[in-house]
């Protein structure tokens, strides 16, 4: 199956293509610059491929949570490139990519969400893929929900951010941690691909980000006690 992936959810620009078998990749921290560099480097890359993007089965992207801008320059590329090569797309979780990502079988995700909290969500993987233990919620990392059993491991930034409370909230259930883990294309793509298979891919103007957080920016009040942006 032939496919291009992309994820700008975090400040990486995290694109796959994936053509004949082959795959090139491309994973560069690129800050606020995702929506100036991603529709070049896409070229670029299927130009490296010798494909043409209308000859290519479908479109995946990191659909969020993450940076609000960058959830939507992932999602916008994706149905303006799939409008015009009349493409389906799927839209991926990014909290389950980057529990693809980390390659491990027990995961407790936290991305940091900025503004002291966390994205969470718990997976745990089987044969048939990727089981939700916990569902994705926005929280401050002090009160992430209580999980059953031991043998978890901790993946993503928010075990950077707030590696002290997180810890705390998990203590001996946790194996180790892995706060460098992030959303990257090749996840996104891997885990796009049965969906695909599945003939259950969507049409460009279906699919939208996923948020679970409203707000963007702290109060007046928040910033004068000190919150974290």
């Amino acid at each position: 199956m032939n496919l291009l992936a992309f994820d700008t959810s975090t400040e990486f620009l995290s694109i796959a293509l994936q053509v004949n078998g082959q795959r090139w990749t491309l994973d560069v921290e690129v800050g606020a610059s995702a929506s100036q560099r991603i529709l070049p480097e896409i070229q670029k890359m299927l130009t490296q491929a010798n494909v043409e993007l209308k000859a290519l089965d479908g479109i995946a992207f990191g659909a969020g949570p993450g940076a609000f801008t960058g959830v939507r320059i992932a999602c916008g590329v994706a149905q303006g490139l799939a409008f015009g090569a009349n493409l389906p797309v799927v839209a991926v979780h990014t909290l389950m990519a980057v529990a693809e990502a980390s390659g491990e079988q027990k995961v407790i995700v936290c991305q940091d969400a900025r503004m002291s909290e966390v994205y969470f969500a718990a997976y745990e993987r089987t044969e048939a893929g990727w089981q939700t233990i916990s569902p994705a919620i926005v929280c401050k990392p002090e009160q992430v929900p209580a999980l059953a059993g031991d043998g978890w491991v901790g993946v993503g930034s928010g075990w950077a951010a707030y590696q002290e409370a997180l810890k705390a909230a998990f203590a001996s259930q946790l194996s180790h941690v892995l706060p460098t883990i992030t959303p990257t294309a090749q996840a996104v793509l891997a885990l796009a691909q049965p969906v695909f298979a599945a003939g259950q891919a969507q049409a460009a103007h279906e699919v939208a980000p996923i948020y679970i957080r409203n707000r963007v920016a702290l109060t007046t009040q928040e910033r004068a006690q000190g919150a974290r942006l």
